[in-house]
């Protein structure tokens, strides 16, 4: 009797666990159908059971396509069944991902960050005007939020205007402006607001848990 026991760890590897062990029995049945007449009326047969094991994903696009992917996969795609839809070879299942192009620039003033110098690339090719000019001066108050988060000291608007020349290759010049950035203090008004907001909610909490505590 107890040379019957069959562990887990002696079974067959299951390819995809969500569907168990009967299912996976069910597909290597399939597999070894003489005719391929049987093996289409076992596969859809499959495929229904398939279905009702994960009923969320009926109102999913491609539902059935997922399936029929899923039982090739199962079955180690050596079923020889028909399916409605293109079959995902082995080779395009393993294939490895392109990888991602991560910038590869290396700013001088990191504390910016990379879609600074995206945006001042932006205002370049803007035309000359008061949108352009507004965009332009909101750029300088971005980086001098950046650069007031990086560095807690406060900052003049020359470096900012002198960065932002720099950045832009000349193109943007605000050295010789009479208009000033927002203060620090404003700048920052938002970030402290939040850090103390949710400073209190949290001592709010504290007090409640300790309230509600039983004192004996």
């Amino acid at each position: 009797m107890i040379d019957d026991i069959e562990y887990n760890t002696e079974r067959e590897h299951l390819i995809i666990p969500e569907y168990g062990r009967h299912l996976q029995k069910m597909v290597n049945y399939a597999k070894q159908l003489p005719t391929k007449e049987e093996r289409n009326k076992v596969a859809k047969s499959i495929i229904n059971v398939m279905g009702n094991l994960q009923p969320h994903l009926r109102d999913v696009p491609d539902f059935q396509h997922k399936l029929w992917d899923q039982l090739f996969i199962i079955a180690d795609f050596e079923l020889d069944a028909d399916s409605p839809y293109p079959v995902t070879t082995k080779e395009e299942l393993n294939e490895k991902p392109e990888p991602l192009k991560y910038p590869q620039n290396h700013p001088k003033y990191r504390f910016y960050g990379n879609n600074i110098k995206t945006m001042i690339d932006v205002a370049n090719t803007w035309e000359e005007g008061e949108l352009k000019e507004a965009l332009i001066y909101t750029i300088a108050n971005h980086m001098k939020k950046c650069f007031l988060n990086w560095n807690k000291d406060t900052v003049e608007d020359d470096v900012i205007f002198n960065h932002l020349y720099e950045l832009s290759d000349g193109k943007i010049n605000l050295k010789g402006s009479d208009e000033d950035l927002s203060d620090a203090t404003s700048l920052l008004k938002n970030k402290k607001k939040y850090s103390s907001s949710s400073s209190k909610k949290s001592h709010h909490k504290k007090s409640n848990s300790n309230r509600s505590r039983k004192r004996y």
